[in-house]
């Protein structure tokens, strides 16, 4: 796991308690503040993964042209 991804999820998780809280409270303005959270961990995530596997992929080329 890289940074990207780890904060990504943990932006996500705060993004959901944020979600709770808010429907506990009844606060609809943080509850909205949740889900624009919880969705940009969940971006951040995805493109965390996606650079990890374009390097996956670049160190596997740069092993093979070694050989």
């Amino acid at each position: 796991m890289n940074k990207d991804e780890l904060d990504g999820k943990a932006r996500a998780i705060k993004g959901k308690v944020k979600q709770g809280l808010g429907d506990l409270t009844d606060n609809e303005r943080l509850r909205d503040d949740g889900v624009a959270d919880e969705a940009a961990g969940n971006v951040q995530d995805t493109i965390g993964r996606g650079r990890r596997k374009v390097g996956e992929a670049i160190e596997e080329v740069g092993k093979k042209l070694k050989r």
